[in-house]
This record gives C-alpha cells, sequence and structure tokens, in this order.
C-alpha cells in the first residue's frame, strides 16, 4: 500500500520518533476530540517540511496541516493520508523592531515576546488561541487589531514542496481569509515589524484585552473557540442567545451559557455531537431570524463507521 511506502519514506527523512502511526487527534485539538491520522508527522527544519511535503505529492496522499488544534473540528473518523504539526518550529526572535516567529509559535506567546522586548503592535493577540501559521492564513483579530496591521513579510512553503517568500502586499490580507489560505501554502516563518514602546503600557493593554476575553468567554470548558463567523449587520452570539439556545446541545456539546458563540464540550462530548449541535444552532437561526450562519471553525476528516 502506498501508505506504508510513504511511511518508510518519511521514516528515512525524519527518524522514527517524528513519524507516528493512527495517532488519535483528540490529543491535538482543543476540542479534545477527533479520530486517529493514517499517518502524523513533526519536522524540525524548513528544509525537512519541503521534504515531507515533496513525498506527500509523490505518493499524493491527503495532507492536513495542523496547528494548535484551536479553530478546528475533526470528525470521529479520523483524517486519512498525511497530517504535519509544526511542535518542533516554534521559535520566536527579536532583532531590533522586528519580530521573527516560527509556523508552529503560538501567537499569545508572540505577544509576550513583543511586551518583553517592549515592542507595541501585537497586543490584540494576546489571547487568540492559534499559532502563527493559522493567524496568518486567517488574518487573525481581536479588539481593533489585525494581522496585517503589522506583518512584514512571510516564509511559506508551496503545494508542489517550494520554499518561497511573501511580502506583504502579497498575502492579500482580508477579514478572516489570505492568499495563504486560498493557495495552500504552509508558512513556516511570519516577520512583524513593530514599534518602540512603554513596556507597563503594553501590559496595562494586553491585561485589560486578557480580563475582556476571560470574563466573557467559556475558557473553562474545551471547545473550537468562536464557531461562527459574524454575520454582515449581526453579531452570531447575539442571535444565538436571542433564539434561546444557550445550555441545548447534543451529548456533551452544548451551547455555552456564558458566551453564545462558543459551543463547549461539557465532558465526553464526540464530534458527532458537536456537529449535530452546530446544525441545530444553525437551522434554528435561520428559522427564527433568516440569517444564514457561517461557520468560522473548520471541519475536516470522515464520519466513524464499522471498523474505526
Amino acid at each position: 500500500m502506498k501508505i506504508d511506502e510513504a511511511y518508510e519514506r518519511l521514516i528515512h527523512v525524519l527518524g522514527e520518533g517524528r513519524v507516528l502511526r493512527n495517532e488519535p487527534m483528540s490529543r491535538h485539538t482543543l476540542t479534545k476530540m477527533g479520530g486517529e491520522a493514517d499517518i502524523f508527522v513533526s519536522p524540525e527544519t524548513f528544509e525537512e517540511t519541503a521534504a515531507v511535503i515533496q513525498i506527500q505529492q509523490e505518493f499524493s496522499l491527503p495532507f492536513m496541516l495542523l496547528g494548535n488544534g484551536s479553530n478546528l473540528i475533526v470528525r470521529d473518523g479520523g483524517v486519512r493520508g498525511l497530517v504535519m504539526h509544526f511542535n518542533n518550529l516554534q521559535s520566536i526572535t527579536v532583532d531590533g523592531h522586528l519580530l521573527r516567529a516560527q509556523g508552529g509559535a503560538d501567537i499569545k506567546e508572540a505577544s509576550r515576546t513583543a511586551r518583553d522586548y517592549s515592542l507595541t503592535g501585537l497586543e490584540f493577540a494576546c489571547g487568540i488561541p492559534g499559532t502563527i501559521g493559522g493567524a496568518m492564513v486567517m488574518n487573525a483579530g481581536a479588539y481593533g487589531g489585525e494581522v496585517k496591521d503589522v506583518i512584514s513579510y512571510v516564509t511559506a512553503v508551496t503545494p508542489e514542496g517550494t520554499i518561497i517568500q511573501l511580502q506583504k502586499e502579497e498575502l492579500e490580507l482580508d477579514y478572516r481569509k489570505s492568499i495563504i489560505g486560498r493557495k495552500q501554502y504552509i508558512v513556516l516563518e511570519a516577520v512583524f515589524e513593530l514599534a518602540p514602546g512603554d513596556q507597563e503600557t503594553i501590559q496595562e493593554k494586553m491585561d485589560d484585552l486578557t480580563f475582556q476575553r476571560e470574563s466573557k468567554q467559556p475558557l473553562e470548558y474545551p471547545s473550537v473557540g468562536s464557531v461562527f463567523k459574524r454575520p454582515p449587520g449581526y453579531f452570531a452570539g447575539k442571535l444565538i442567545q436571542d433564539s434561546g439556545l444557550q445550555g441545548q446541545g447534543f451529548g456533551d456539546a452544548e451551547v455555552s451559557t456564558k458566551h453564545a458563540g462558543f459551543i463547549v464540550n461539557k465532558g465526553n462530548a464526540t464530534a458527532t455531537d458537536y456537529l449535530r449541535t452546530i446544525e441545530y444552532v444553525r437551522d434554528t437561526v435561520k428559522e427564527k431570524f433568516g440569517v444564514e450562519l457561517e461557520l468560522e471553525a473548520k471541519i475536516v476528516g470522515e464520519e466513524l463507521t464499522a471498523g474505526r
């Protein structure tokens, strides 16, 4: 089978410890849900990453890049083909007013590093649950700030395994989208251009944003984060709340009673429970208000079948 051949090739490139078979995705998602990945790899360098993509292309394997597992729902049947994780590509460095962060680095940690060097511009990211790569794909933003406000350039790998560099104006950053997502590039590194600031003032702003986030969001339970995009002229959470859906759901998946824009895993929810709850919310809001809620969360993988 080509999956076995690819597995052997990947071990030759990365070593056994960084190539896993049938890895449970529930270990790697913030929802704590999801079936197994056929092959799960963790490259350590840009060159290894490109080599993995070239092998994936050679064997025509389905492919998924996993960040920190936020904003992601993995179905209970798991993920076929190859899943790549950047847990070994998380370096963050500062050179003057430039902050350089590898694709697997936590954007919250990048925000803290900027503060430590008295650099302002990344405070908005202090509570965003995602990696640098994911933040670039989605042009992540919060509390009036966005990645596009501070990005300088990105180093990425194309779907063919070629390493390229993209300047800010080439990234096509817009609300929750970019050329990176559209062309399925993989972010190896992002360089942010920040401004000198007062560390105490930066910390005060981060403390305020953290308080706003923690006081409003149900961080005590696993979740995918904000499930739906903001509909034009509305707020998704308000529509869901006004539909009387808080506390409702299937299995241990429930519309949060703290913030209606979140669906939480109260214990042992399956992805099937979670997805049924999402569809119930969408149907109810459409029926009551005529508004079609669009998913912000990404759904991957297969339905659970006999034998998996």
